[in-house]
C-alpha cells in the first residue's frame, strides 16, 4: 500500500490520529516507521506530548504491518488489541518516531490462523524514539487475529 493510500486511510478511519499529526513514513514487510510532531494540538499540561498520542502512533506502527499481511493473504480477517502495555521515560517533545521490528511474527500468526480456523493472539512492540535517538516510550500490544466465516 502507497503512503498516499496510508494517509487517506488514516483521515477517513483514523482522524484522531491524523489531525494529532500522526504520520507513517516507511513500511516494509517486517519494518515500520511512524512520525508525530510534538505541537499545540497533541501537547499535554506538562509540554510534552499527550500519552495517547503517543500510543496512537505505536499502536499504527504495528497495526499497518498486520494490515499488511492480511492483504497478502487475500482472506477476510479480523484484527483486535486485546492488551497493551507501555512505558514512559522521558518527556516526548520534538518529532517522534515510533518503530516496529516484527521479523516473522505476524506471518507465522497469520499463516496458523488460516490453517486452524481459530483466533490467534501475539506480541508486537513499537518504541519511540526523539531527535537525540533517545527512547521516550516503548509500548506492547497483544493483537488477536481471526480468520472470519464467510
Amino acid at each position: 500500500m502507497s503512503l498516499t493510500r496510508l494517509h487517506l486511510f488514516l483521515f477517513f478511519k483514523l482522524p484522531s490520529a491524523f489531525w494529532s499529526g500522526v504520520r507513517v513514513k516507511k513500511c516494509t514487510n517486517t519494518y515500520s516507521l511512524v512520525t508525530v510532531k510534538h505541537g499545540w494540538f497533541n501537547s499535554n499540561p506538562f509540554k510534552s506530548m499527550f500519552w495517547a498520542v503517543q500510543g496512537m502512533a505505536a499502536e499504527l506502527s504495528t497495526g499497518i504491518l498486520i494490515m499488511q499481511e492480511i492483504r497478502r493473504s487475500k482472506q477476510s480477517v479480523s484484527m483486535l488489541v486485546v492488551q497493551n502495555k507501555a512505558n514512559f521515560s522521558k518527556k516526548a517533545t520534538g518529532s517522534i518516531r515510533f518503530q516496529c521490528e516484527a521479523e516473522d511474527s505476524i506471518q507465522k500468526a497469520m499463516a496458523q490462523a488460516i490453517k486452524t480456523k481459530q483466533g490467534v493472539t501475539f506480541w508486537l512492540n513499537s518504541q519511540g524514539f526523539d531527535a537525540s535517538n533517545d527512547c521516550v516510550s516503548s509500548f506492547d500490544f497483544q493483537w488477536s487475529i481471526k480468520v472470519k466465516n464467510t
